[in-house]
């Protein structure tokens, strides 16, 4: 979990600064680019027959969806307090069980009814609609959620059939193309400064996804999501001393109902597991 950490804080970091200087569109074609010849590198000694799947189509849907996650992510990195993004994003639990519930007809369990209504409550109290203070660019940090939740729904189907390594090299492959054409009109030459973030970011969005993996595979998930949770004061002490971030009360109260009605949640799957 702490490579998991470091990867996503430093992600963030990268992010803010490239967009001092880069489009979003931009980043996410390098990012995919990086990333890719890296993924190539492991191919070529774990063996390429890694390459091969036979569900493309799902392999394009997931991405889709993904590369919306990821643009909303990093636009709201650029434009709003590091915290509030972070907080948001953790409003992802609610739309995969919604969505794993719609496409792959998982029961909606008590225990995640109730993670979606703590969930929900807590996306309130952070955008406050209604009181004047909701920030359009909040919302697109929200929408980047719901695609999240989308592309993780997919992933639970393609893991089914497909190896991670299949799964983060179509993820790399497929994303490239759709960062370079939406990034192609507005494209900015790379200053020297700027390559240590492109190659910062692009190492640790491979970084994130694996240290999560592997730490969901060794340790039980009632461990690893609360730990996962301590990227939001992390974060915010990372904005405050590097950015003048002040941290909203209303964040981080938020942050922390989500994280209660996720935590019942998998409190439960956790005893079922072990009861049967």
């Amino acid at each position: 979990m702490t490579g998991t950490l470091v990867s996503f804080v430093g992600m963030a970091i990268g992010g803010r600064e490239l967009s001092l200087e880069l489009d979003t569109f931009q980043i996410l074609f390098f990012r995919s680019l990086i990333g890719l010849l890296i993924l190539c590198l492991v191919l070529f000694n774990k063996g390429w027959h890694f390459a091969k799947t036979r569900h493309f189509p799902l392999h394009l849907l997931r991405n889709v969806s993904h590369f919306g996650g990821q643009f909303g992510w990093f636009y709201g990195i650029a434009y709003l307090p590091l915290s509030e993004v972070f907080a948001i994003e953790f409003t992802l639990p609610v739309w995969t069980a919604i969505l794993a519930t719609l496409i792959l007809k998982e029961q909606m369990t008590l225990p995640r009814f109730f993670a979606v209504v703590f969930g929900i409550l807590g996306m309130l109290v952070i955008l406050r609609p209604g009181m004047g203070v909701l920030n359009p660019i909040s919302l697109i940090v929200l929408a980047s959620a719901v695609c999240f939740g989308l592309s993780h729904t997919l992933t639970r189907r393609i893991v089914w059939f497909d190896h991670p390594i299949t799964i983060l090299f179509y993820m790399t492959l497929i994303q490239l193309p759709f960062g370079f054409f939406l990034s192609i009109n507005d494209w900015n030459s790379v200053s020297l400064s700027m390559w240590p973030w492109l190659i910062i970011v692009g190492i640790t969005a491979l970084t994130a996804h694996y240290c999560m993996a592997r730490a969901f595979a060794i340790a039980d998930a009632t461990i690893v999501v609360p730990l996962d949770f301590l990227r939001l004061p992390l974060i915010a002490v990372i904005g405050y001393l590097f950015y003048n971030e002040m941290l909203d009360m209303f964040v981080l109260i938020g942050a922390f109902i989500m994280l209660f009605g996720n935590f019942i949640n998998i409190r439960a799957e956790h005893i079922k597991e072990k009861s049967s």
